[in-house]
């Protein structure tokens, strides 16, 4: 077998099934082990590209996206609680539980990665949206959340007060986008396989232990 995984996976971090699928995800790569080397890499998608930084509630905008009712999409929020705890990440969202826009939480992602420290980043973004419901929207609070992951947090406020990496997030999206990348979560792994949808471990490491074996037969 090869011992290379190249993942870049795309994702959201207002997306209940990203946090899921990125824990599946770190999960199934501990359980391949030491020996194969893990190049993770984060991209940006934006769900809701036109929300303004106060955001709006989730129930709402969830029944008006897709047309279901309040009954429906509370049933939907149980099942996601379910299918989050079996991979031990807590969901405590309810009907007054809001989405925010998250293209300055990118931006920080994308400085993130310059400082080595994007994926412990992307974990605490998630944490701090669906467990503690924090504004990730809010430029403070996204410094605050940058110390927790060893930044800099006023070089970070500093950061997100410019326009760095505002093209480069648009960029990385149309990039994505014209690959094909329509919703989330998305892992592409070795430039070449997609794995769709908040899987369960089990499901990850089937896959990346197929293509692990598939890559060095080739």
């Amino acid at each position: 077998m090869t011992n290379a995984l190249k993942i870049d996976f795309v994702s959201d971090i207002v997306c209940p099934w990203c946090a899921i699928g990125l824990a599946g995800l770190n999960t199934a790569l501990e359980r391949i082990g030491p020996g194969t080397r893990i190049d993770l890499a984060i991209h940006p998608f934006e769900l809701n590209p036109g929300l303004s930084a106060a955001g709006q509630v989730h129930l709402e905008l969830i029944t008006e996206k897709y047309n279901i009712t309040p009954d429906q999409a509370r049933v939907n929020r149980e099942q996601i609680r379910a299918r989050a705890a079996a991979v031990g990440f807590t969901m405590n969202r309810d009907d007054a539980s809001r989405v925010y826009n998250t293209f300055d939480a990118h931006r920080l992602l994308s400085w993130a990665k310059e400082k080595n420290v994007q994926a412990a980043l992307k974990l605490i973004l998630l944490k701090a949206y669906f467990t503690d419901g924090k504004n990730i929207a809010d430029r403070d609070v996204l410094a605050e959340l940058a110390e927790q992951a060893g930044l800099d947090g006023a070089e970070a406020g500093e950061m997100l007060a410019s326009d760095r990496f505002a093209q480069e997030v648009k960029e990385e999206e149309a990039l994505w986008a014209q690959r094909g990348i329509s919703s989330v979560p998305a892992v592409v792994v070795n430039d070449r396989y997609l794995i769709s949808g908040g899987q369960p471990p089990e499901v990850f490491e089937e896959q990346l232990r197929a293509i692990l074996a598939g890559d060095a037969r080739q």
